[in-house]
């Protein structure tokens, strides 16, 4: 997790869905959760990651409004369902990459 004495720049709403299998039905749990932009690093529920870590990040929307969110890091890809187009965040970033 990110230390809290930092204040978050922007954040990105995500949703992470979990398909439980039982002996005769199968639930689905749809959990929201965040993504920050601090200063200095990017962090999500389970993964912190630096600036200098980060190597690139983009956006393929859906017609219905909703998208997936590619944070390319130099640990892989991580692919975020997102509700809203994060452009603000992707060019928050950016600038203070800069």
């Amino acid at each position: 997790m990110h230390e809290q004495n930092h204040q978050a720049i922007c954040t990105i709403t995500y949703h992470l869905v979990e398909r439980i299998a039982g002996w005769y039905d199968q639930t689905t749990n749809r959990t929201t959760h965040y993504i920050h932009l601090y200063a200095d690093s990017i962090s999500t529920t389970k993964n912190s990651f630096k600036f200098k870590q980060v190597l690139d990040m983009s956006y393929k929307p859906f017609s219905g409004g909703a998208g997936l969110f590619y944070l390319h890091t130099n640990q892989g890809v991580f692919m975020y369902e997102v509700d809203a187009d994060p452009t603000h965040f992707i060019q928050s970033y950016k600038k203070l990459r800069d």
